[in-house]
């Protein structure tokens, strides 16, 4: 029986980090993981949404740039080359996570994993290369066994789901996809607005129906009507406080969808309908009758070390309770092997920054106003449109602000929620602030290069002394 310090189960961002970290640290480590290096993130989650967003955003700027004088003749769409490019940065990704692997020493096996005892895992093989005369499984040893399998997407119990061209993020991910003319969207959530946006600048009509009374329910109130309405400007529809009842074959699209809205049953047609209610934790299979850790719901239950009710059985990520992010995953990773090393973790995970690949961006961090009053905090609030950001406005961007909520006593902030171009860039700074106590104050007194968008942070700060808006930066532009 092949014997390591640490096993690694799953490859995804948190899987594959933990697992170098540890390597590192001198643990003689393995990972199992039964589908590609990289995880859903990389294969088909954030890595390939960004890329292809990256892409259809230039359909975005080209069809603006008549404005700057600069006009073009046959734009046209490659959808299969497209897809290809989005392929292609996937597969860099992972050759350069399979070599980290190689470099640290990291076995990986390419299987299924079944926790058999504290210390053991079974591997199912998935694509077998041994000989026929070898096993089909093999059993392995650790000191410690670290939980990294993620999540999947959630299937709705609603008639009709089951249907073809009804699909998750997932499929439409997964290869070349399909372009549909009309893609129906249920699910107001970050996949289902990210995927409406990809869809929106490809040129498709796109129709969103979500259940709760706002788009993106988890982000600040105006962030959410701020997407919203930027969406219908571009001729999405969206249906909030409606509830989807039967899918069924038919109309022109070859699909129909009722659904509930202000009590009257409505229909609407599409060719592809994505269902994006959200995401659940993946264990199938993953534990044999003899190993049962205490679980949260579907969540597997950890402590502030990640260790399970089993001792030295860990898990992060998307299988426990909290963000579902990449980053997050990953933070934990590195905070669950240096503790099982026996080290301080050296990461603030209190300070996890969300980000929304639309345009404008959308990033948060820490408290939301209503977040801060809630936890009793007395707060003020300091804001700043962007279209008085000179960069925003030599950069043809649309409306948007930055936002920063101070605790009233003390000046520290608390959070900051940013809607504007490079949104998920800036954030990192506001992030850093929290985590190491910065008041307004402090952001105040950065000097920042002019002209740049997180010039709005300085002019943000200073309106919480100033309690006043700025129509126009008051430098001069």
């Amino acid at each position: 029986m092949e014997s390591y310090d640490l096993i690694v189960i799953g490859s995804g961002p948190g899987g594959y980090v933990a697992a170098i970290k540890a390597a590192k640290l001198g643990k003689r480590t393995a990972v199992i993981e039964k589908g590609k290096i990289g995880g859903t993130c990389l294969n088909r989650g954030c890595i390939p949404t960004k890329t292809l967003m990256h892409s259809t955003h230039f359909l975005a700027e080209a069809r603006n740039m008549e404005k700057t004088g600069i006009a073009f003749t046959d734009l046209s769409i490659d959808y299969s080359r497209l897809m290809g490019r989005k392929d292609e940065v996937v597969d860099k990704i992972r050759n350069g996570i399979e070599s980290l692997f190689k470099a640290n020493g990291i076995k990986v096996y390419n299987g299924t994993a079944t926790i058999t005892s504290h210390s053991t895992v079974r591997v199912k093989f998935q694509n077998k290369t041994v000989p026929q005369s070898e096993p089909d499984a093999i059993d392995l040893e650790a000191k410690n066994i670290l939980i990294a399998t993620g999540s999947v997407p959630v299937i709705p119990k609603i008639e009709g789901a089951n249907l073809e061209n009804v699909i998750t993020s997932d499929e439409l991910l997964d290869g070349e996809g399909r372009l549909y003319d009309k893609l129906l969207i249920i699910g107001g959530g970050v996949i289902g607005i990210e995927m409406a946006t990809i869809y929106n600048e490809l040129g498709c009509e796109v129709e969103i129906i979500e259940a709760l009374d706002r788009i993106l329910p988890g982000m600040d109130k105006e962030i959410s009507q701020s997407i919203a309405m930027g969406l219908k400007k571009k001729g999405i529809k969206i249906h909030t406080g409606a509830k989807v009842v039967k899918i069924s074959e038919g109309g022109l699209g070859g699909l129909i969808c009722e659904y509930i809205e202000k009590d009257n049953i409505k229909s609407t047609e599409a060719e592809g309908i994505l269902l994006s209610v959200g995401r659940r934790s993946y264990t199938e299979g993953l534990f044999s009758e003899d190993v049962t850790p205490e679980m949260d719901g579907a969540h597997i239950k950890v402590n502030a070390d990640f260790e399970t009710s089993i001792p030295g059985l860990y898990a992060i990520g998307d299988v426990i309770r909290g963000k579902q992010l990449a980053h997050a995953a990953s933070s934990q990773g590195i905070a669950a092997v240096e503790r099982i090393c026996g080290l301080n973790p050296s990461i603030d995970l209190d300070v996890i920054p969300s980000c929304i690949y639309t345009i404008p961006e959308v990033a948060s961090v820490g408290m939301s106003e209503t977040e801060a009053k809630d936890l009793g905090y007395e707060v003020k609030i300091g804001k700043y449109p962007m279209l008085g950001n000179s960069k925003t406005l030599l950069s043809m961007g649309e409306r948007g602000f930055i936002k920063l909520v101070c605790d009233a006593d003390t000046g520290r902030l608390l959070g900051a929620q940013l809607l504007c171009d490079r949104a998920t860039d800036i954030v990192g700074e506001l992030a850093l602030a929290i985590s190491k106590k910065l008041t307004y104050k402090d952001l105040e007194s950065i000097i920042r290069p002019h002209p740049t968008y997180e010039e709005a942070i300085t002019e943000a700060a200073g309106d919480i002394d100033n309690m006043a808006v700025h129509v126009m930066p008051r430098r001069t532009l």
